[in-house]
């Protein structure tokens, strides 16, 4: 059967990732690249780079399935405002899962959100709209990781734990179990949060 081709936005280091699993997923095919300006007509790994953020609206009346990968450090911004133009613009916004990663039959993951490699999503999590659960990252039964949050390569969150919208959780950060993050947090890497 014929896989549904998705166009990607964004080209930087994130986007090679998202691409690995896009092709291990093996449920999309990867019809182009958005990027800057200066970058239309190169390609990321194997795939070209088709246009700009001003393309959105005419790719969306030619795609039907788009995905965010633009990376999160220190805000979400770029990635939310992307996000609600890709809601207006009334395209699929699929969620991405690495078959390498485990994500329990009782939790729950939004639209827009990558799970990538050896990533685990334990029973009753919660992972919102539009996140980033990055390599080897751990959320742990009944947390709530909320829209637009990058839980980055290596870190624990434990049980119980609410993080607020827009929060980066940075590598190899650990927290307490039953606390609440409040939203646009950064958290550094290896920070202990308590």
């Amino acid at each position: 059967m014929k896989k549904p081709d998705i166009i990607l936005i964004g080209g930087g280091g994130h986007c090679k990732s998202c691409i690995d699993v896009i092709e291990l997923e093996d449920k999309y095919k990867i019809a182009g690249i958005i990027d800057l300006p200066d970058k239309v007509g190169s390609k990321i790994l194997t795939y070209s780079i088709i246009g700009t953020d001003e393309d959105l609206e005419e790719l969306s009346n030619l795609y039907s399935n788009f995905f965010i990968t633009i990376g999160h450090i220190r805000t979400a911004k770029k990635r939310i405002k992307l996000f609600d133009k890709l809601l207006f613009l009334n395209v699929n916004i699929p969620t991405i899962i690495s078959p390498l990663a485990y994500v329990s039959g009782y939790a729950t993951i939004g639209k827009g959100t990558i799970i990538m490699h050896h990533a685990l999503v334990n029973a009753n999590a919660t992972v919102g709209d539009n996140c980033i659960l990055n390599t080897k990252a751990l959320v742990e039964h009944d947390s709530r990781i909320e829209n637009h949050c990058h839980i980055s390569t290596g870190s624990i969150v434990n049980g119980g734990v609410r993080i607020g919208q827009g929060t980066f959780y940075g590598s190899a950060a650990v927290c307490k179990e039953n606390i609440e993050i409040p939203e646009n947090s950064f958290i550094r890497a290896n920070s202990i949060v308590i």
